[in-house]
């Protein structure tokens, strides 16, 4: 029997129970399975029992893989935790952040963040997904990301939701159109007139058709585009008008485009933290999480 154990030992069994498969925790851990069985079989020699139960269709911890595993994940947890605080080795720690981010939440909220925990944990690198709301969703409940920046409109029972800011949606035209005069609009002033929006199978469609339908309002959706960027290209190039988030319009004036406030209702949608229920983020990961959190929640799209 093993009297010792090393590290990556630790990780694999983490991995395995984790993502309840050899195939999928030697590829996050960068192993062959071979490799990766090696470890589990010194962790079990070390230990003097077997910890995990493999069969074809099945991987479960044993009874004593059930009663090491939460002492394992604080081991390893200390751990990484003690490399993130320690700046000299941080810069040579290859720990990495996955995420998945609505583009216009991943343009409005990440750069600050990114740069100021780069500038405290400089060896961290991150691998950010820009995905649409559906793909992001995806992304989090398969493993695929450890977190995302989502909006609301597609409840799961298997993920949550922590809110971070509103961002109503907003008329955008060009500024020679009758509708930039004005300080703001109701939703019914917009009816008759082509509108330019995005698919049906898009999130922020989900949020502005229930809203509109509780206030049994009907737009004349002329022209569907899958992106928000090319709603507001058809915009500039004057084919109509587009409801768009805010965070999605341009942050310093345009030249062309003008935003305008729209009331009666207000309609907007939550951008937020999208996890897995269950899943145990990395050290890395919790750090960064908690530092959106600080910027911004609870905030505002600028004005």
């Amino acid at each position: 029997m093993r009297n010792n154990f090393e590290f990556l030992d630790l990780k694999a069994f983490l991995a395995v129970l984790e993502h309840s498969s050899f195939n999928e925790a030697a590829r996050r851990l960068n192993l062959s399975q071979p490799a990766l069985s090696r470890r589990i079989k010194g962790l079990e020699e070390a230990v003097g029992a077997q910890l995990i139960e493999r069969t074809t269709r099945h991987v479960a911890p044993t009874h004593v893989g059930r009663e090491l595993l939460p002492l394992v994940r604080r081991l390893v947890d200390e751990f990484e935790e003690s490399i993130l605080s320690i700046s000299d080795l941080g810069g040579r720690h290859r720990a990495q952040v996955t995420l998945a981010s609505v583009p216009t939440a991943a343009f409005y909220f990440l750069p600050r963040v990114i740069e100021a925990f780069n500038a405290r944990y400089p060896g961290i690198r991150f691998r950010i997904l820009d995905l649409s709301a559906n793909e992001g969703l995806e992304a989090v409940a398969n493993g695929e990301v450890e977190f995302g920046i989502n909006i609301t409109g597609a409840a799961r029972d298997d993920l949550s939701f922590t809110a971070l800011v509103d961002d109503p949606f907003v008329l955008a035209c060009r500024r020679d159109h009758p509708f930039a005069k004005a300080g703001s609009l109701t939703w019914r002033d917009l009816e008759g007139h082509p509108m330019i929006g995005v698919s049906k199978t898009s999130g922020n469609r989900a949020v502005l058709d229930q809203a509109l339908a509780r206030a049994n309002l009907h737009l004349n959706w002329f022209y569907e585009v899958n992106h928000l960027s090319t709603s507001l290209g058809l915009v500039e190039a004057g084919l109509g008008v587009s409801v768009v988030p805010k965070l999605a319009t341009p942050q310093v004036e345009h030249p062309l485009i003008a935003t305008v406030t729209l009331v009666d209702p207000i309609v907007s949608r939550s951008i937020g933290l999208v996890e897995r229920r269950g899943r145990r983020l990395s050290p890395a990961a919790v750090r960064f999480r908690d530092m959106l959190v600080h910027e911004w929640g609870g905030s505002s799209p600028r004005s």
